[in-house]
Order: structure tokens, then C-alpha cells, then sequence
């Protein structure tokens, strides 16, 4: 039996949108899962304002990582490696995490590992339910991503299937709930008022769904429309929204959407196994489906937990430590945040070998 201590430990950081997240793992055991939210911050605007995401990512770094570093019970110094989202997301937030995983690398003299945000989606299932099998089917629905990806090795090799042409799955919960004024975020909230109403009250359309259509790409700007013109259809001819309903028969369309193309992705791929992550995987009904839709394809699903679905330090440190695990070169010192980076590239590798060279006296006066 392997000693765990003889796994990696890894300390990740993840500021691609409005939370900042350092997580610590060793080898696939979570250690720590520090977060700290600006949503609040964002929701009188009615969504993500990226000058203020990266200024609480300032504000909150410093102190996340040492509770984190605490929480795990680890010092900086026994780290193996530091991984950071290099991207895709907001470029200034991203921008944020990665010199603060480059400051610490350097200090310590540690490997730094510059990874995808979306790989990371898939690596932290992990955390949950051990090694991932390859290949791996995963179905990632968040504010800006849903997607189908095949991976056969969540390091080297990622291959999209489908993506969304238009609005995401998230954006449409938000904008949604814009019009119903529930607030924002509005996936939750949506899912708190559908579990009351009837999800068959409303025959909403079902986007890319016809014979010709892609079969695993996704497009929820037609449904958002659909649901938009419906209640305001209501509301000028004086009549009360069923909000409960509306969000039910809003909800099941969504989800109706992405279980079928992910179900029929594995099929067509011959893989037994879906996971599902980002933060519209946290989504009951998009769960209670899913499991009801793999159960009778006679498909494994993997769902992480809620907390470690929606944007995660635990995601980007569960990627770091397979990096360090499987020996991929590390990032260069001039590692950049890539706002657009591909999820084709797991990780921003460098062109050297050499990541020795950092000098040992930040490391001494540092974490002495």
C-alpha cells in the first residue's frame, strides 16, 4: 500500500470569475477548501462586474491561502507544487491569481503549474469518487460553459464534442431570473422555486434538439427568448407570472437539453461512464435526471458534491497534483493568463526543464 505522504501535495488557486478559491490536496484527498465569495459584491448589478472580481481577488488572496494553508494543517514549504487557472475567464481575475501562484512558486521554489479551468471541472471528481476512468465523458454546465468533452487522459488529452453556440446554460438561469426579478445568482433561486412548480406547465422549446441540428451542441438563447416574451405576455395583459411554474418548465428544458446530448454522446462513444461538473451540476433537478437518464442507459454518473461543482481552489490543486503525479513539465516563469485559453490544453507547459533555479534566500526569510 502506498504511503499517502508520498503523494503529491498541492496547493491550487482559482480566480476566474468572482470567487476567490485556494484548495489543498494530497494525491486525490482534499485537505482544504478555503473560498471566498464576492457575489454579494456583484449582485446589485445584476452580474459579474470584472474590475470589482479583481479587486476582491486582491483583497481576499493573501488571507484564503493562509486559512487554507492552516485548515489543511500543511506548511507552505512541504508544498510540492503550486496550480493556478491560466484560464479561460476573466482576463483582469485571472490575471490576479496567476502572479500571486507565480509569488508563491518563486518563494518557495516550488514547480508552478498553469492549468485549464474547465479540466479542472472534470479532475475534481476525483476528490469524490477516486482516479477517473479513461476515457471520461463529462458534461460541464456553468455561467459561461456548456460543454461535452471526451478525455482519455485529463492531463494531455481533452476533446470538446459540443459546446454552446450562444448563451450558456448559467447565463440563461441568470437572465431568467433577471426578468422574474428573483435576483442573482439565478440558478439557485430557480431551482428553490421549481422544486414548487410543474415542470409540464409550460411547453417551452428544447434548443438544437431536431434531426438536422449538431447533435451535442447546445443553444439556451432561444429558450431564454421564449421564456422572456412568454411572461411578459402575462404581465401586459394584467395577468399574474406563475413564477413557481416558470421556473419549473424553464428548468426541465434546460435540463431535458443537456442529459439527452450526454447520454447520446456516450452511446455514440461507447463510454460507461458521464460526469458531470460546474456550477449548474450543483442543479437538483439537472441530478435527479441525469442519474434517472444514466440508470436506464445503463451509464455510470459521477456528480461531485455541490460545494466542489461551482468554482474551486480543490478543482485547479485536484489538477496540479495529477500534473505532478504523471510528471508534466511544469509552467515557465512567464506563465500568462489566457482568457480564451483552450480546454484542448489542460495545461500551459514550459519550454524548459529547469525549474531549479529559484534563489533560496526568499525561501529562507520567507517560510524559515
Amino acid at each position: 500500500m502506498t504511503d499517502s505522504r508520498d503523494e503529491p501535495l498541492v496547493l491550487g488557486i482559482e480566480t476566474s470569475c468572482d470567487e476567490t478559491g485556494v484548495g489543498i490536496v494530497r494525491g486525490t484527498t482534499l485537505l482544504a477548501d478555503a473560498v471566498a465569495s464576492s457575489v454579494d459584491e456583484h449582485a446589485r448589478f445584476g452580474g459579474v462586474v470584472p474590475e470589482v472580481a479583481s479587486r476582491a481577488h486582491l483583497e481576499a488572496m493573501i488571507p484564503t491561502i493562509q486559512r487554507a494553508l492552516k485548515d489543511a494543517g500543511v506548511s507552505a514549504r512541504d508544498l510540492d507544487g503550486i496550480a493556478v487557472t491560466a484560464g479561460p475567464g476573466l482576463a483582469g481575475a485571472l490575471l490576479v491569481g496567476v502572479s500571486a501562484a507565480k509569488a508563491y512558486a518563486y518563494a518557495l521554489g516550488k514547480p508552478l503549474y498553469g492549468v485549464n479551468h474547465l479540466a479542472s471541472h472534470i479532475c475534481v471528481d476525483q476528490l469524490e469518487h477516486g482516479p477517473l476512468p479513461e476515457p471520461t465523458m463529462a458534461l460541464l454546465v456553468s455561467g459561461g460553459h456548456s460543454s461535452l468533452l471526451l478525455s482519455s487522459d485529463i492531463t494531455s488529452d481533452v476533446r470538446p464534442l459540443g459546446a454552446t453556440i450562444d448563451d450558456a446554460a448559467g447565463e440563461a438561469f441568470d437572465k431568467i431570473a433577471r426578468v422574474l426579478n428573483l435576483g442573482f445568482p439565478g440558478g439557485p433561486v430557480i431551482d428553490r422555486y421549481a422544486k414548487e412548480g410543474d415542470p409540464k406547465a409550460i411547453a417551452f422549446p428544447r434548443g438544437l434538439t431536431g434531426p438536422r441540428d449538431p447533435a451535442y451542441d447546445f443553444s439556451f438563447s432561444g429558450l431564454k427568448t421564449s421564456v422572456a416574451r412568454w411572461i411578459e405576455a402575462k404581465r401586459a395583459a394584467g395577468e399574474e407570472v406563475p413564477v413557481r411554474d416558470v421556473s419549473a418548465s424553464f428548468q426541465e428544458a434546460v435540463v431535458d437539453v443537456l442529459t439527452r446530448k450526454a447520454v447520446r454522446a456516450c452511446k455514440d462513444e461507447g463510454v460507461d461512464h458521464l460526469m458531470i461538473g460546474g456550477g449548474v451540476a450543483a442543479n437538483s433537478r439537472l441530478r435527479a435526471l441525469a442519474a434517472e437518464r444514466c440508470e436506464a442507459a445503463g451509464i455510470r454518473l459521477r456528480v461531485p458534491r455541490p460545494k466542489l461543482c461551482t468554482d474551486n481552489g480543490a478543482m485547479v490543486a485536484a489538477l496540479g497534483a495529477e500534473m505532478v503525479a504523471r510528471n508534466r513539465v511544469p509552467s515557465d516563469w512567464d506563465l500568462s493568463a489566457d482568457s480564451s485559453l483552450p480546454v484542448t490544453d489542460p495545461h500551459v507547459p514550459g519550454h524548459s526543464h529547469d525549474h531549479d533555479h529559484v534563489h533560496e534566500v526568499s525561501k529562507e526569510n520567507l517560510y524559515s
